[in-house]
């Protein structure tokens, strides 16, 4: 076993690479590109856009070195029988047609993951109804089975499945490092306050650090 260090907010996040999963939340076209979720709900998807060629460096990191990968998709059935009434009452698009197919449902292009981080065998691929990895989901079982101990977490939007995911993490037991500049928000002051309230109060949600810091943990 080597421990690996990486700087971060609020003090060294230290693991074992071989006890730690890269999770990628969301990197979908929905999110990321233009005539998906992100656009409905009347954002600018630019900055969720930006982000995919420093994810790219964290996975090809990840690959390189042997370390679990999980990306993860939000969506739901065609029938949109598991999207809750009130979830499509605030979202009205959820199911409705867009230049990518029908938004936010499993199978249209839409949903699927960008190309440039197309998962390859031996990834998994965690489909989910809500904003969070562990709802209704068997992610807490795949990490335990693979005996991790640790995540390092990319995607977006931040403030949302990013910041939902790593709150269930935490009170699942699991360490969490968010890479500052691999995730990303429609507004740079969700972005800030996001950062800020994972590493805050000695770090009670987890770490945050920039994808260099990752890399340089790696040289040393």
């Amino acid at each position: 076993m080597r421990t690996y260090q990486v700087e971060a907010k609020p003090f060294t996040f230290d693991f074992d690479k071989n006890k730690t999963a890269l999770v990628i939340i969301d990197m979908q076209r929905d999110f990321c590109m233009e005539g998906g979720f992100g656009e409905a709900l009347g954002n600018d998807v630019t900055p969720t856009k930006s982000i995919i060629p420093t994810v790219r460096k964290v996975l090809d990191l990840a690959r390189k070195e042997g370390i679990f990968v999980i990306h993860t998709r939000e969506g739901h059935r065609p029938d949109l029988s598991d999207c809750p009434p009130a979830k499509k009452r605030r979202s009205s698009a959820i199911g409705e047609d867009g230049p990518m197919g029908k938004i936010l449902v499993r199978g249209e292009y839409g949903h699927d993951i960008v190309s440039e981080l197309t998962p390859i065998k031996g990834e998994v691929i965690l489909d989910k109804p809500g904003k969070g990895a562990f709802y209704q989901t068997d992610l807490h079982l795949i990490l335990q089975n693979k005996g991790i101990e640790s995540l390092i977490v990319c995607g977006v939007t931040t403030h949302v499945c990013v910041h939902t995911t790593i709150r269930e993490a935490n009170d699942r037991g699991y360490e969490c490092l968010m890479i500052e500049d691999g995730t990303a928000t429609f507004d740079p002051r969700d972005q800030e306050a996001a950062i800020r309230m994972v590493h805050q109060q000695g770090g009670i949600f987890g770490w945050t650090t920039l994808s260099e810091s990752l890399f340089q943990a790696f040289q040393k």
